[in-house]
């Protein structure tokens, strides 16, 4: 090899300089990891290293992160509903035309969700468009075919004659 035997096992003896910089790091990245909460991600655990003087690339504290087990929160993913076309789509014939010159001459209806910090409530109201006024609904904690049926019922108990009335619901695109 070409070197004394001394000075091989004095360079093997030395503490490792880039390992002590490594774990001085890791624990400042639990640190700051654990001060927030453990909501940081590789991006802010980053940016409060760059704000306390440290310079380091951030695939090395995500590299440091991931090896670490450090996961921060991450937010929900939001909620589709929209499943495709399903079932038939009828036509448009009131193509946006959402006045009418008479009562009982065009109805539309639509499924509405509140929150609330108990929880969700749905609001089903038929609305007719020539008074204005709300001909039936129906409050529910879930959106389904039973609450659109009560809601039906009570409006054809109201008015049990509707011949030619025009009944609009328009379906989610998303």
């Amino acid at each position: 090899m070409g070197i004394a035997k001394s000075t091989y096992y004095f360079e093997i003896s030395k503490d490792d300089a880039v390992a002590l910089r490594n774990e001085e790091l890791l624990k400042e990245i639990k640190n700051i990891f654990e001060e927030n909460k453990r909501r940081y991600e590789v991006r802010r655990v980053y940016r409060e290293l760059c704000n306390r003087g440290y310079e380091v690339n951030h695939k090395r504290v995500q590299r440091f992160m991931h090896e670490a087990g450090l996961l921060g929160k991450r937010p929900k993913e939001k909620y589709h509903s929209y499943k495709g076309e399903v079932g038939r789509i009828a036509n448009n014939i009131i193509d946006r035309h959402f006045e009418a010159s008479k009562p009982l001459e065009k109805w539309t209806t639509d499924v509405s969700q509140f929150n609330f910090s108990w929880g969700k409530c749905y609001l089903s109201p038929i609305h007719d468009m020539a008074t204005n006024e709300i001909v039936s609904y129906d409050l529910a904690l879930s959106p389904n075919m039973e609450q659109v049926k009560r809601m039906l019922d009570s409006a054809f108990m109201k008015f049990p004659n509707v011949t030619g009335l025009l009944f609009h619901s328009d379906y989610a695109e998303e």
